[in-house]
């Protein structure tokens, strides 16, 4: 008799099969034979043969309400539960869709027109890649065979959550178009309630901001980057009353391009002359950075407010929405749904205002120290014993010296 002391389990239950003659295996501990329908085998899924379908490049116009990502662009080496992007969620889409072979951004020649930071939305972004398609190529050129093509707005809002909606596709968007590099100006929208704030002052700063100027004292400067050059030309900037909110406004800015953070810091510095601690002339002081090659220290306006609003691309693109009606109104319920929790919380908020601001135990403070509370576009004055001008503040570092210690750094 042979030894069965030393055996695995797996390979007694592999003597015992063969003894008894059987094909399938005696589960000895559940008493099931494996393979049996009561407990099937695991099969792999099968992957899908990408080589066997034809591809077409579109672009994909979109909006995502970002206050719960930590910003557009995926992340990588991170947890996305823990670092949720929205590019992740849709890359996730596209590829259980089996629109894209991976969730690798280099296999579908993946491009977005602009990064937003965390907590940031967009009304209009766009992003360009290389999609499986239900036509030859030949009938990809014809117009009249669109309808025969996959419904891609359908498909992805199928899966997205409701904060992040596709509504409009370009199926021939050209060889050579790149959501980055074929748009032709950014449209940004920071929303702020005016309350205590001199507009007419912010809307003479914000003037200043026009044309095509160095703003490196009003971005955040990354040494892995390397840039050298902050210039960037703004076409629009204007302060701007909201049409049906009353007591909001917005800072309207347009430009071709923009540096990291630097639309935040741009009306981080027009909250200050709102508040008339500072002139609106001291825009055109930070731009001269002849005279102000340092940027002051100075935090930045909060993320949630801003909202990229449009992004202009050459006008022979075509972009086309839904194809039917049901995807619509499906689209319509989602939006209201989101909008409708937000409209009765911001209703119960009114109500616990009222509630505080009414309290018969309220009482001022009237002390003499009164401490200044710098507007930081969240609610969330800054409190502040004495004010100090952005001209007598400590400075950042220069880019050139932040560019050199990164690269020491890496040595």
């Amino acid at each position: 008799m042979s030894n069965y002391s030393g055996w695995s389990r797996e390979a007694l239950i592999q003597r015992i099969s063969e003894l008894e003659g059987n094909d399938a295996t005696e589960d000895v501990s559940e008493g099931l034979r494996v393979g049996s329908p009561r407990n099937p085998p695991h099969k792999k899924k099968k992957e899908m043969d990408f080589s066997k379908y034809a591809t077409r490049r579109i672009a994909l116009r979109f909006a995502y309400v970002g206050w719960d990502y930590h910003g557009l662009a995926i992340q990588s080496n991170v947890d996305p539960s823990e670092v949720p992007t929205v590019e992740h969620e849709i890359l996730q889409a596209l590829h259980k869709t089996r629109l894209i072979p991976s969730l690798d951004v280099g296999e579908c020649e993946f491009s977005r027109c602009g990064r937003t930071d965390r907590g940031v939305s967009a009304l209009r972004q766009v992003i360009s890649l290389r999609v499986r398609s239900n036509l030859s190529v030949e009938e990809q050129a014809d117009p009249a065979q669109d309808d025969r093509e996959l419904d891609y707005l359908h498909i992805l809002n199928n899966l997205l959550p409701s904060n992040i909606r596709f509504f409009e596709v370009a199926m021939r968007p050209g060889n050579d178009f790149d959501a980055r590099f074929s748009c032709l100006s950014r449209r940004y929208k920071y929303f702020f309630h005016g309350e205590k704030l001199n507009v007419e002052k912010m809307h003479q700063a914000a003037q200043l901001f026009l044309g095509e100027h160095d703003f490196r004292n009003f971005c955040k400067v990354d040494g892995s980057k390397q840039l050298t050059n902050f210039c960037r030309r703004i076409l629009a900037s204007d302060i701007r009353k909201h049409e049906t909110v009353d007591g909001l406004y917005y800072f309207d800015l347009t430009g071709t391009a923009f540096l990291w953070h630097q639309v935040r810091s741009m009306i981080a510095i027009l909250f200050l002359v709102g508040q008339e601690l500072e002139p609106p002339e001291i825009v055109t002081y930070l731009l001269d950075v002849n005279t102000t090659p340092r940027r002051p220290v100075y935090e930045m306006a909060a993320d949630y407010p801003l909202v990229l609003f449009d992004c202009e691309f050459p006008p022979e693109i075509e972009w086309s929405s839904f194809k039917n009606s049901e995807t619509l109104e499906r689209t319509k319920d989602k939006m209201y749904n989101l909008w409708h929790e937000q409209y009765v919380k911001t209703a119960l908020l009114e109500e616990y205002q009222s509630m505080v601001n009414n309290s018969s135990t309220a009482r001022l403070n009237n002390s003499k120290d009164q401490k200044v509370f710098v507007n930081m576009g969240n609610g969330k004055s800054k409190p502040t014993a004495k004010y100090q001008p952005l001209a007598s503040r400590q400075t950042l570092d220069p880019p050139e010296v932040v560019n050199k210690r990164w690269l020491e750094k890496k040595k």
